[in-house]
């Protein structure tokens, strides 16, 4: 508390971290990048389970697997890449690979309710993020600091996720009215704070418009087909799964999942994910029974 009596007159802490260290050999050799990311991968694989179970989540959850990840790159001196001719693994390379396999670690729990899977692979930074700072802040307003944590977590930065990716919006000072319909972007003023929030599915017009060929992160493409079931366009809901192969996508299936999971009950976006989720069901399941016909 920023009130009690000692903290009124020192900079007392209102939480501390610990790092148990003990001196490195003197006769400790140089290390390899390769090999040391894949002793670390094994040294915090089981921490990560274990303070999945013990209940610490958030920015805790990535703070955590810093001590028991470093073992493995500060046994040496220097820790050189195998595939990089004289150059060096900094600390701080190496704590963005540990940074981004904890990440991957929550985002495969959240994809998969617990089910148990230790990481995915293969889902974009974007999509990422987003499940990240859903499954642990939800809609409602944050600092800054922990969400910067986590975009370092996935090679972002909080002025791409407020910028470009459309992600973000300060919250804070000027705010709209509570009343104020949702959808309604005119006359709405972002927050002057250092405070953030996710922009809700509805805010997201432009999500799941690629261009110039790019294509968007997964989470837009799902947004996209929200905007587009809602406005009753089912025909262009099927075009545009066939047009990014969505139908047949492991990881889609998967993110519709979690997204309902994390909607609120009778909502309007729960209620929209589960139609598109069973039209996509639907529909994947008669495209193979006419392949089979066809055979």
């Amino acid at each position: 508390m920023g009130n009690r009596t000692r903290a009124l007159s020192s900079a007392a802490l209102a939480s501390s971290i610990w790092l148990v260290c003990k001196k490195r050999p003197e006769n400790a050799r140089p290390g390899w990048d390769n090999l040391v990311l894949e002793e670390m991968q094994k040294n915090i694989i089981q921490c990560l389970r274990d303070f999945w179970d013990a209940g610490i989540r958030g920015p805790d959850f990535v703070w955590a697997a810093t001590g028991p990840a470093l073992e493995a790159y500060s046994k040496h001196p220097v820790v050189r890449k195998a595939n990089e001719q004289g150059k060096t693994l900094s600390v701080t390379e190496f704590l963005g690979h540990v940074r981004r396999m904890v990440a991957d670690f929550v985002v495969g729990r959240v994809l998969t309710q617990n089910g148990g899977t230790e990481t995915v692979s293969g889902l974009d930074d974007v999509t990422t993020y987003y499940l990240l700072h859903r499954y642990n802040f939800g809609l409602e307003s944050t600092p800054i600091g922990p969400c910067i944590l986590y975009a370092v977590s996935c090679n972002l930065s909080d002025s791409l996720l407020l910028g470009k990716c459309d992600l973000l919006v300060r919250t804070g000072g000027q705010s709209k009215d509570e009343d104020e319909d949702e959808d309604d972007e005119e006359g709405k003023e972002e927050g002057t704070s250092s405070t953030v929030k996710l922009k809700p599915w509805l805010q997201r017009k432009q999500a799941g418009l690629e261009a110039a060929g790019l294509s968007s992160p997964l989470i837009d493409k799902v947004h996209r087909l929200m905007h587009l079931w809602r406005a009753g366009e089912e025909l262009k809901v099927d075009e545009y799964l066939d047009m990014h192969g969505l139908g047949y996508n492991t990881l889609f299936g998967q993110l519709l999942q979690a997204l309902i999971e994390l909607a609120p009950a009778q909502s309007e976006e729960r209620s929209l994910l589960e139609s598109i989720s069973n039209h996509v069901a639907e529909r994947s399941g008669r495209l193979a029974n006419r392949f089979l016909w066809t055979e």
